[in-house]
C-alpha cells in the first residue's frame, strides 16, 4: 500500500493542465474543492441554490479550463470569481432574503439568562446587520463576504473578482465605514 501523504501534492494548475488531456483529472480539482464552493455558496443563497451554483461553477470551470491561467497554482480564487458571478444572478432574491432577516423577530426559544452576553449582543444586531448588508451594492457584498465568509486573502479576493489587490483594500475599508455607520446610527 502507498502512503499517500509521502506523496507530493499536485496543485491545481498541474492537475488542470492534465486534465485537457484526461478529463477525468479535473475530478481531483473538484474535490478539493467543491465543499467550499458549496458551503460558500450556501451561506450566500438557500441550500438548493447552492447545489446549483456548485454544480454549475465546476461545470464552466471545466468547459473553460483551457484558459486557465496556469501561473495560478490554486484553482480556489478562480472557482470563486466563477461561483460569485451565478451568485450575481441571485442578487434580487439575496436583497429580498436579507431585507427579510431584518425584519424578523428575534428568536427566543433559548432562556435570555442562558445566553452568554456575546452571543445575546450578536443576536441583536442581526437584523441590523441584514439590511446594512442588503444595502449594500452586489460588488461591495460579494467582496465582503469573500473575505468574510470565504476566508479569501486580499490576494485572492483580487484574483476572484478581477480587480487589483489596492482595489480590494479601498473598497475594503469603504465597506466596512459604511457599514459601521448604517449600525451606529440609531434606527
Amino acid at each position: 500500500m502507498v502512503n499517500t501523504d509521502a506523496l507530493p501534492r499536485i496543485d491545481d494548475a498541474a492537475l488542470i493542465r492534465a486534465s485537457l488531456e484526461r478529463p477525468d483529472e479535473f475530478a481531483i480539482v473538484f474535490d478539493r474543492h467543491a465543499d467550499e464552493i458549496h458551503d460558500y455558496a450556501a451561506r450566500r443563497l438557500h441550500r438548493e441554490q447552492a447545489d446549483d451554483v456548485t454544480a454549475e461553477t465546476f461545470l464552466i470551470a471545466f468547459r473553460k479550463r483551457h484558459r486557465y491561467d496556469q501561473t495560478r497554482s490554486d484553482a480556489r480564487p478562480w472557482l470563486y470569481g466563477i461561483a460569485a458571478n451565478l451568485i450575481a444572478g441571485h442578487r434580487r432574491s439575496e436583497v429580498r432574503r436579507l431585507k427579510a432577516m431584518a425584519r424578523a423577530p428575534r428568536e427566543t426559544t433559548v432562556d435570555e439568562e442562558e445566553r452568554s452576553a456575546e452571543r445575546a449582543s450578536a443576536e441583536a444586531m442581526r437584523p441590523a446587520l441584514a439590511l446594512a448588508l442588503a444595502k449594500l451594492s452586489a460588488q461591495q457584498r460579494e467582496l465582503l463576504l469573500m473575505i468574510a465568509w470565504a476566508d479569501l486573502s486580499y490576494e485572492e479576493a483580487a484574483e476572484a473578482m478581477n480587480i487589483p489587490v489596492g482595489t480590494v483594500r479601498s473598497r475594503l475599508h469603504r465597506i466596512r465605514a459604511k457599514l459601521r455607520d448604517h449600525l451606529e446610527t440609531p434606527k
